[in-house]
């Protein structure tokens, strides 16, 4: 599995969800997560929720990490929520790990009170995705700065390490597997 955290601004419009992105946009072949930071408007033909889509809701931040994730080795959408899950639980244990207590609801996680992320999973015929988007500022949400994260420094360092927390996550599993 790769991570990749791209270096400069990157806004997430609900595309980078589909099939391949990582392989189109990077050349990257295999299990990936690409971590950026940028605004988030997700367009209604980009809207995977169905709830989201009837009720006519929108995605939008100013200012938002996204990692979008994907995996080739099945395409079984209660695998992909499963492995969403346990994302979200790593971002959590990241984010208690430096001091900042969150409250996690299935795929959602809450800074007092308010909703700090976004997620959706789904799946292809070719491959399972995620994205994850954590608020970095907003007015309504939960957001980074509100829990301490606001120097780009601190940012850019929660991106590398929770990528690479869910790689290591990943590499230890395949590891096992063959024990």
């Amino acid at each position: 599995m790769k991570c990749i955290v791209l270096p400069d601004k990157f806004d997430y419009d609900g595309s980078q969800i589909s099939s391949l992105w990582a392989y189109n946009s990077f050349g990257v072949q295999e299990d990936s997560i690409v971590v950026f930071r940028g605004a988030c408007d997700v367009k209604i033909e980009h809207m995977i929720d169905l709830e989201d889509r009837r009720a006519n809701e929108s995605i939008w931040s100013e200012d938002m990490v996204s990692f979008i994730i994907e995996h080739f080795d099945s395409t079984d959408l209660k695998l992909i929520y499963a492995r969403q899950r346990l994302f979200t639980a790593i971002v959590r244990e990241y984010l208690a790990g430096i001091g900042i207590r969150t409250v996690r609801e299935g795929d959602d996680l809450f800074l007092k009170g308010k909703k700090l992320t976004v997620s959706i999973a789904s799946t292809s015929a070719v491959s399972q995705k995620i994205h994850f988007g954590i608020n970095v500022s907003h007015e309504v949400y939960g957001n980074m700065k509100e829990a301490g994260i606001g120097n780009d420094e601190q940012v850019a360092s929660f991106m590398q390490a929770v990528g690479e927390a869910y790689v290591r996550e990943f590499e230890d599993i395949e590891k096992d597997l063959r024990k």
